[in-house]
């Protein structure tokens, strides 16, 4: 079969109002980029003649600005799941002007074959090769793109030359058996392989190829600062001795790291240690700091659902396929994220938090409890199943305004049942084993920072006794002070005692 090749525009075209639409890709990497522009152009001239044009974006996670970007500013979304990383977005979302569903990465692809969102009008998936009988070859990610592809009416394949034909072989594309009838997933250590190479489709459902040379919109990092870089090696000590101990084995066992300027230190202070043996991911996303790794021979394989790296990182993979081609895998979401898998494999995940309380539980998206700052993404998915999960974070932000550990979390993600180890510069709380009250004292003696220590004991004095001690009328009070005074330091507990 011989497909019709498209422009853009055209492609765009067939996208009408109200169309739920599948997006491939995972971050940034293996996002569609020239047809959503052109969706965004197409809503701005019914806007502009006064009629109505909005859609429904349904990804794999977050994608480049050439999506969630130009869609927002074209006022062209109206619902988006699951995850995002843009400011635009962000804005709009905490505004009101988008409703946003946010969703643990893991379930996304299911929910969707379960009807959840209503049918899939199209997918837009970008490839770096596409067959006439129907398979797609993927190119940076795996996402949902084989539910998306699955339950569209219509599909659209960016046929993307900025990445290279070499990727073809390095997927994994698996989709389990949906409920009642599924099995196990037969992935049993990093580098297994289970499905195919490609996603098969019915090719009488693409509409259209179109044919683009447009790079990842890839995000760098900031250098590690000597606050993140004592978070790395603190999450390093820690590893290191739970090893010494027998607690974790002396083979190692698989990571998963989430994506930012802590985790690329935890990842730069891990592979210093040499105390580590040389090891391997299970996780969402890779960066440079994996691939760093891998090439110095310390990350022996990495399993993932995106390469999340700079375009020259990526580059550099293509030119060496040789080398990676048995040290990497590309999963959809829902394998890579999989609970069954990460509980089988026994991985440890590293997460990062925007606060934590003092009994534990962790708060990932919010900022003051309201104001959206990312998304879930796949923390919840790792955290749950993890063999021991790490989360971690700066004692302080805003130069020390805001403290990162308070009496109560303003918005929950994670809670105290599935936190084992909380990480700041100031050091470690191993929450394992202790109660309520003991995790209270180990969060506020090993993490907070000095400026809040008294602040934080100061609130246990006022606090109601219980299993879990807290005051109702003060367990905010140090979000409310910030909000008022601009500063938690200018709290004044006497302010919440009856």
């Amino acid at each position: 079969m011989s497909f019709k090749f498209l422009t853009a525009a055209e492609a765009a075209s067939i996208v009408k109002n109200g169309y739920i639409v599948g997006i491939s890709g995972f971050t940034p990497a293996g996002s569609p980029k020239a047809t959503t522009a052109e969706i965004a152009k197409i809503a701005e001239e019914e806007h502009a003649k006064g009629n109505p044009y909005q859609i429904s974006i349904l990804s794999g996670a977050s994608t480049g600005d050439s999506c969630d970007g130009v869609l927002t500013r074209a006022k062209a979304l109206k619902y988006r799941a699951p995850y995002t990383t843009n400011s635009d977005f962000r804005k709009a979302v905490n505004n009101g002007e988008i409703a946003y569903n946010d969703i643990h990465l893991s379930q996304m692809a299911q929910e969707i074959r379960f009807g959840f969102f209503g049918n899939v009008d199209v997918a837009i998936v970008e490839a770096c090769d596409v067959t006439a009988d129907g398979k797609i070859y993927l190119t940076a990610a795996g996402g949902i793109t084989p539910t998306i592809c699955a339950k569209a009416d219509k599909i659209i394949v960016e046929l993307n030359s900025a990445h290279s034909k070499n990727m073809i072989g390095m997927h994994d594309v698996y989709q389990p058996l949906d409920p009642p009838y599924r099995r196990e997933i037969p992935i049993y250590k990093a580098s297994d392989r289970v499905g195919t190479t490609y996603v098969q489709v019915d090719p009488k459902k693409i509409v259209g190829v179109v044919e683009v040379n447009m790079p990842d919109e890839a995000r760098g990092f900031t250098a590690p600062d000597p606050i993140t870089e004592q978070i790395g090696v603190n999450v390093a000590n820690f590893l290191a001795s739970d090893m010494k101990r027998g607690i974790i084995p002396s083979t190692f066992l698989p990571l998963q790291s989430g994506v930012g300027n802590i985790a690329n230190a935890v990842l730069g202070a891990l592979g210093r240690d040499k105390t580590i043996p040389n090891f391997e991911m299970y996780t969402e996303v890779i960066q440079d700091s994996v691939i760093d790794l891998m090439k110095e021979g310390r990350i022996k394989f990495g399993s993932t659902c995106s390469l999340s790296v700079t375009n020259e990182c990526l580059d550099e993979i293509y030119a060496n396929m040789d080398f990676y081609r048995d040290k990497l895998v590309l999963r959809p979401s829902e394998i890579s994220n999989n609970p069954e898998v990460v509980r089988r494999l026994g991985v440890i995940s590293m997460n990062t938090a925007i606060e934590a309380d003092i009994y534990g539980n962790i708060n990932s998206t919010h900022i003051a409890g309201t104001k959206m700052m990312n998304g879930l993404g796949g923390s919840g998915d790792f955290t749950r199943n993890a063999y021991i999960s790490i989360y971690s974070c700066p004692s302080t932000a805003k130069n020390g305004a805001i403290s990162s550990i308070v009496p109560m979390v303003s918005h929950a993600d994670h809670s105290e049942h599935s936190v084992n180890i909380l990480i700041t510069e100031q050091g470690i709380a191993d929450l394992r084993g202790k109660s309520p009250a003991e995790r209270a004292r180990t969060i506020i003696e090993n993490c907070a920072h000095p400026d809040y220590k008294n602040i934080l004991w100061d609130y246990l004095k006022i606090a109601t006794k219980g299993q879990t001690s807290h005051s109702m009328r003060g367990a905010l009070a140090m979000h409310a002070t910030l909000l008022e005074t601009g500063d938690m330091k200018n709290i004044n507990w006497a302010d919440y005692v009856k």
